[in-house]
């Protein structure tokens, strides 16, 4: 989705959606994919939170907090509010999450 169509209200982020249209089971792999993106941001010394199912609230250790409407957002986020690049996929972070 580009930018444009996120500020009008477009279609969610193909991240948010969850297979079927069970609300439930859309709930649980939201708080799933909360889970997963926690396990990276310890390493940062961050944390997500669901925002009532519409919204992320990204926190950092020292108190700073930053909305964050889409996991599509929340590297760019992470980055702004630690100071530092912010790379899930770098291989020492995956190797460090892999020993765990």
């Amino acid at each position: 989705m580009c930018a444009l169509c996120g500020v009008l209200g477009g279609p969610e982020h193909w991240t948010d959606a969850a297979a079927g249209a069970d609300s439930a089971a859309r709930r649980r792999e939201r708080a799933r994919r909360v889970a997963l993106a926690n396990r990276v941001l310890a390493q940062y010394a961050m944390r997500l939170d669901d925002w009532q199912g519409s919204a992320y609230m990204l926190s950092t250790a020292t108190g700073k907090q930053e909305m964050v409407e889409t996991l599509g957002h929340l590297w760019p986020a992470a980055e702004r509010l630690s100071g530092r690049a912010c790379d899930p996929l770098d291989p020492a972070l995956l190797a460090r999450l892999e020993a765990r």
